[in-house]
C-alpha cells in the first residue's frame, strides 16, 4: 500500500509565502481589486500548497478537490450560513466563512486553480524534455 502522508518542504515553504502575502493584503491593502480578487486567486493556490505538503494526492485531483472546496465555501455564503448560525458578529467566522457570494470570487477561485494546473503541466513537460538531475 502506497503512503499517503508526506512532508514535501517545496509546498510547506510556498504555502507559508502565500500566507505571509494574504496576511499582508488583509492589512495593508485597501482597494477594489487585489484584496477582493487578487486575494482569493491566491487563497486556492495557498490551499492546494497546504494540501500538497501533508497529503501525496495527484495534482489533479488536489486541485479539484480545492475548487469544489472553495465554490462550497461561495455557495455558503449565498445562503447566509454565518448568519444562520447567529455568527453575524463574529470576526473570524466572517473572515474565514466569508459574508456575500460573488461570482466574480468564483471566477477568481477558478483561475486561481487554472494557474496551478498550467504550471503543473508546463513543470511536467520540461521535467521530460531536459533530462538534468536538476530538473528531475
Amino acid at each position: 500500500m502506497k503512503e499517503k502522508f508526506q512532508f514535501h518542504p517545496f509546498y510547506f515553504l510556498a504555502t507559508v509565502l502565500l500566507f505571509l502575502i494574504e496576511v499582508l493584503i488583509a492589512i495593508y491593502v485597501d482597494d477594489n481589486f487585489i484584496r477582493p480578487y487578487g486575494g482569493d486567486y491566491l487563497v486556492v493556490i495557498l490551499l492546494f500548497c497546504f494540501v500538497k505538503t501533508f497529503l501525496k494526492i495527484p495534482t489533479l485531483w488536489t486541485a479539484a478537490g480545492v475548487l469544489l472546496f472553495a465554490y462550497l465555501i461561495e455557495t455558503l455564503q449565498y445562503f447566509d450560513l454565518v448568519g444562520k448560525l447567529g455568527l453575524k458578529h463574529s470576526r473570524i467566522a466572517n473572515i474565514v466563512i466569508g459574508n456575500s457570494f460573488a461570482w466574480m470570487d468564483i471566477i477568481a477561485y477558478t483561475l486561481g486553480i487554472l494557474t496551478v494546473v498550467i504550471a503543473y503541466y508546463v513543470v511536467k513537460k520540461r521535467r521530460k524534455t531536459i533530462q538534468s538531475p536538476i530538473f528531475l
